[in-house]
């Protein structure tokens, strides 16, 4: 006959603690993020978007686009982010 599973208290079940530091050198440190973040700052000195606004790449630096100016235009935040999930 098997065995019955007993069951965890809700004590035992504690959530396990995320890792900040971790997470951030994971996902930042790379040399792919390092030049995609240079990009934007670049981006966003040339053409102070102001308050609530970005800097958008038309073509993505991800999918090709170029850095240059005309690859530029300035968006809201959230159409910027519409985009960003759009594309993916």
């Amino acid at each position: 006959m098997p065995k019955k599973k007993k069951k965890k208290s809700s004590q035992a079940k504690a959530k396990k603690k995320r890792d900040y530091k971790k997470e951030y050198r994971r996902d930042h440190s790379s040399r792919k993020a390092k030049v995609a973040r240079a990009a934007r700052n670049k981006a966003n000195r040339k053409l102070k978007p102001g308050k609530g606004k970005e800097v958008d790449h038309i073509v993505p630096l991800s999918m090709g686009g170029s850095n240059l100016p005309s690859n530029w235009r300035v968006v809201s935040r959230r159409t910027n982010r519409k985009k960003a999930t759009r594309r993916k």
